[in-house]
């Protein structure tokens, strides 16, 4: 089993305490840790959602083949099913474990990589999911005042989908870092 030290942020988020007897009949605490679906130190929601983003950034390059094949209503739909679940994603897994674990400790403890690691993730997050609420917005809905609606689709839908796979590997970074420990 690892050892994991208090000021470690699997420490608190992924560790139970389970009381069991010494040799003096007496209870003392060890710290068990929980494995998730994937098997790391992980709980289930993380490998949920690392199962679940990575799902979302298959089904993006799908709908970006199927943009490529001029199939557009399907390719809106599939890129908009994303974004918009991404969204549940964010409101019920990362933003509240990002309050719980990165939030307190910012900005001293940048210095360390598996803080580091999650901030970006969490800036670039915010920002790739704004871009595509945007594109949505801008290209498939006349929500938006004209001036602010998209005139280069290719390039805006491009970037967008790069930034979301940088978003996506830097999620992948925060989960080996923070619940894989060999």
């Amino acid at each position: 089993m690892v050892g994991y030290i208090e000021g470690d942020p699997v420490y608190g988020f992924c560790s139970s305490r389970v009381q069991q007897p010494n040799s003096r009949n007496r209870l003392r605490e060890d710290t068990v840790l929980t494995h998730g679906i994937l098997g790391s130190a992980a709980p289930w929601r993380a490998d949920l959602t690392l199962l679940i983003e990575a799902a979302m950034g298959m089904a993006l390059l799908a709908g970006a083949e199927l943009a490529r094949r001029g199939q557009y209503r399907a390719h809106a739909w599939c890129q908009s099913a994303v974004v918009l679940l991404n969204l549940v994603v964010i409101g019920s897994a990362m933003a509240p474990s990002f309050y719980v674990q990165l939030a307190p400790k910012m900005p001293q403890s940048l210095r360390k990589s598996y803080y580091a690691i999650a901030g970006g993730h969490a800036v670039l997050g915010v920002v790739s999911e704004l871009a595509g609420l945007y594109v949505i917005l801008a290209a498939g809905t006349h929500v938006l005042p004209t001036r602010l609606r998209l005139r280069n689709y290719r390039v805006w839908m491009r970037a967008t989908l790069i930034l979301w796979w940088v978003v996506l590997l830097l999620g992948v970074a925060t989960y080996v870092r923070w619940y894989v420990h060999v």
